[in-house]
């Protein structure tokens, strides 16, 4: 199955089946750059994190506290995405003949749940509670320049995640945010929704801290720290749900199946295709079932060998993990 017919979140390059087992199994597309774009952002929200809880304390501000919660739930989410990252990527085995793709869903979840818990649950309840029982905040200065630095690496972190978005969306022909929705990378999207929230965050602190300088009052700052929890919610509702639909089974997008189904008609073998199922079993990885009228009236054992050729022949695509392809009977529609 020619690659270049293929407009999935990444072009595949051809690839060679696994040692020592199926030829129908093949691993998916390394994701390399999204391991690359999470080790960034972790190596940033690290050092965001350990300023912003010394400015917390200096400060005694409820949105510096709130901002220092969510760098260390972005922190222990990047540890989660580099786990779905390594586990995601291993060989395909005879228990798991489709690869462990969707592992990647799995640890990307936690990643989703922990930040609405931690980041969003602490930062809300930081804030009722400066709102109930107000404290004063002092050295707005420090506040400051570690809002500054954050901004910067967080800018940086979602430059690089951006980056790969933008390179991918150009790729598969859609509009970076629609891209970010629909990637099969739960990591990339992780990453990129995490810089942005926390961008957006930055700015509200940076609002709450400047109005309780300027008002002496702890309400905006406060409000601050609600604020930026709601950000945080919204976020990880977005994930998880996302995350949620490719762990039941999300089917390939319109434009890849309509790929894939002229890819397999255009093959010297097939006549017509009657039935087609994509399923994304991981990160650019998808499961192929076809029903196929082959040309010509052969015996039973050539027709097998010939399911065999389209079978090794759709798995030679690293966008394939797995195929199936059975015959039509006589009766059944053509899909083109």
């Amino acid at each position: 199955m020619p690659a270049s017919d293929m407009p999935s979140d990444h072009r595949p390059a051809p690839a060679a089946p696994f040692p020592g087992t199926s030829p129908r199994v093949v691993q998916g597309d390394g994701g390399g750059e999204s391991t690359l774009t999470v080790v960034v952002a972790f190596c940033a929200n690290a050092l965001i994190a350990v300023a912003k809880s010394f400015a917390a304390v200096v400060t005694g501000s409820a949105s510096m506290l709130a901002e220092a919660v969510h760098s260390w739930a972005d922190t222990g989410n990047e540890v989660f995405l580099l786990v779905a990252n390594r586990r995601s990527r291993r060989p395909a085995d005879a228990a798991h003949p489709i690869g462990f793709g969707r592992e990647a869903y799995v640890w990307s979840m936690f990643a989703a749940i922990g930040l609405f818990a931690v980041g969003a649950g602490v930062s809300i309840t930081h804030g009722i509670q400066e709102l109930v029982h107000p404290e004063p905040a002092g050295s707005f200065g420090v506040a400051y320049a570690v809002l500054g630095l954050a901004f910067v690496l967080e800018g940086i972190s979602f430059l690089q995640a951006r980056r790969q978005v933008r390179a991918e969306a150009r790729r598969a022909q859609h509009d970076t945010l629609h891209h970010v929705l629909v990637t099969s990378d739960p990591t990339l999207r992780a990453v990129f929704a995490e810089d942005a929230a926390a961008l957006v965050g930055l700015v509200v602190a940076f609002g709450g801290v400047l109005a309780h300088q300027l008002t002496g009052s702890p309400v905006p700052d406060a409000l601050g720290s609600i604020v930026v929890g709601v950000v945080l919610a919204v976020v990880s509702v977005v994930l998880i749900d996302r995350n949620r639909r490719f762990l039941v089974g999300e089917a390939a997008l319109p434009a890849t199946r309509d790929a894939v189904l002229r890819a397999i008609a255009a093959m010297p073998q097939v006549e017509r295709v009657t039935y087609l199922r994509l399923e994304y079993v991981g990160p650019r990885s998808l499961y192929l079932v076809a029903s196929v009228d082959l040309t010509g009236d052969e015996a039973e054992t050539s027709v097998a060998r010939r399911l065999d050729e389209l079978e090794r022949a759709a798995t030679a695509s690293t966008l394939v993990a797995g195929a199936v392809f059975t015959v039509s009977t006589p009766e059944e529609p053509s899909l083109l």
